[in-house]
C-alpha cells in the first residue's frame, strides 16, 4: 500500500512536468502506474478530478489562442458524450481486460508516435473528422483513463502552435472530464475515499506544473517525448505482466 502510494504521488509530478511543459501527458504516466497497484478503476476515478482541475486552468491561461469557428465546440460536445458512455463501459468489463486496454492503448501509442512523428493532418479533413475522433477518444478516456493514442495524436497532427496546442487538448480533456466526474460519482467507481485521495494527487500534479513549464525553456518537446514513450513501454509491459 504505501509503494503504491508513494508511486502514484511520483506518477502525478512526472505527469505535472510534462503537462506544464508541453499541455498534455499526465494521463498516459499516471493511470497506468496507478492501474498496476489498485486496478483500472481506482486509477480512473482518483485521475478524473486532478485532470478536470488541471484542464480548466490551462485552458483558461491559453484561451485567447483556441482555434475559432465551430471545430472545438463539436470536439468538446462529442468527447463529453464519449466519456459518459466510456464510464458505463468502466463499470461493468473485468479489470484484468481494462489492465490489458489501457496497456495496449500505451504501446499504440509509441508505436504510431515512432512511426509517423511528424505525421500532420490537413485542417479540412479535422473539420470533417473530428466528431467521431472526439468521441472514440471519450470513450477511450472514460473506459480505461487513456486516449492519448487518438486525442494527443490527432490535437498534435494539426500542427498547432504550442500555445494554440495547449488550448485546445485542455479543452478536449476538460470536456471529458465534465461529465466523467458526475458519472462516475453516480456508478460508486468515484467513493468518498477516492474523491479525498483524488484532491491529494492534485498536489504533486499543480506543484510540478509551473516546473515543467519552466523546463521547456530549455529541454525541447522531442525530448520530453521520448521520456514519455520510454516510460509507457515501461508501464505497458508491467501492466500486462499483472494482467495475465
Amino acid at each position: 500500500m504505501e509503494e503504491g502510494l508513494v508511486m502514484a504521488f511520483v506518477a502525478f509530478a512526472a505527469g505535472g512536468l510534462l503537462k506544464g511543459a508541453i499541455g498534455a501527458g499526465t494521463p498516459v504516466v499516471a493511470v497506468p502506474i496507478m492501474s498496476i497497484y489498485y486496478g483500472v478503476p481506482f486509477a480512473v476515478a482518483v485521475f478524473a478530478l486532478p485532470a478536470f482541475l488541471s484542464n480548466l486552468w490551462q485552458l483558461w491561461i491559453f484561451r485567447a489562442e483556441l482555434p475559432a469557428g465551430r471545430f472545438v465546440a463539436t470536439m468538446m460536445v462529442a468527447a463529453a458524450t464519449g466519456a459518459a458512455l466510456g464510464s458505463l463501459m468502466l463499470a461493468s468489463l473485468p479489470s484484468q481486460l481494462l489492465m490489458v486496454v489501457v496497456a495496449g492503448m500505451a504501446l499504440a501509442y509509441v508505436a504510431f508516435r515512432l512511426k509517423r512523428p511528424d505525421w500532420h493532418l490537413p485542417w479540412k479533413t479535422a473539420e470533417r473528422v473530428v466528431a467521431p475522433v472526439a468521441l472514440a477518444s471519450g470513450i477511450m478516456q472514460g473506459a480505461a483513463g487513456i486516449s492519448a493514442p487518438l486525442s494527443l495524436t490527432f490535437v498534435s497532427a494539426l500542427g498547432l502552435t504550442r500555445p494554440a496546442f495547449i488550448a485546445t487538448i485542455s479543452a478536449f480533456f476538460l470536456s471529458m472530464s465534465v461529465l466523467q466526474l458526475p458519472t462516475l460519482w453516480t456508478l460508486d467507481i468515484l467513493t468518498p475515499q477516492r474523491l479525498a485521495i483524488s484532491l491529494g494527487a492534485c498536489i504533486p500534479l499543480f506543484g510540478a506544473m509551473p516546473v515543467g513549464a519552466w523546463l521547456a525553456r530549455f529541454v525541447d518537446r522531442r525530448t520530453f517525448d521520448r521520456v514519455v514513450l520510454f516510460l509507457l513501454v515501461v508501464v505497458a509491459l508491467r501492466l500486462l505482466h499483472e494482467a495475465v
